[in-house]
């Protein structure tokens, strides 16, 4: 009588052929991926030096913003900071036939918001041509 139990082999895995199919794998991936460039877009900004000098009867309608906050409309002060009466005041300048071109100068500690409320009002009235008044450098 044989009691001893018989030894158990422990099952080994191959991975010659795991390793073979991996590779092949990624050498298929490496030759089918197209390596495409994302295109960037160039953008080119203003500077104050490149612009020409506008003359002062063009300037028809000028909205100044504050570093408060405040709006002026062509040098007169408004009432408040609203958009409601800063259009009112564009209007009743403008009259009957709006113009086509205005210009936002803004004080460098004016807040983002308030420009681009003027902005909006400007574009919600119709103007076309919305010109963002700069500075000269003061090296030149």
């Amino acid at each position: 009588m044989n009691l001893s139990s018989p030894s158990h082999e422990e099952p080994e895995i191959n991975l010659t052929s795991l390793i073979d199919v991996v590779l092949l794998l990624l050498v298929f991936f490496m030759i089918t991926t197209s390596f495409v460039r994302e295109s960037r877009i160039g953008i080119r900004l203003p500077e104050a030096s490149s612009m020409a000098q506008v003359e002062a009867q063009d300037m028809r309608m000028v909205v100044t913003v504050t570093a408060q906050g405040t709006y002026l409309v062509n040098g007169r002060t408004l009432l408040d900071k609203r958009p409601a009466t800063l259009e009112s005041a564009l209007q009743m300048l403008a009259g009957d036939s709006p113009g086509t071109q205005i210009t936002i100068s803004a004080d460098a500690q004016a807040s983002y918001q308030a420009v681009i409320t003027a902005l909006d009002v400007a574009g919600r009235l119709g103007y076309v041509e919305i010109n963002l008044a700069t500075v000269q450098p003061e090296n030149e």
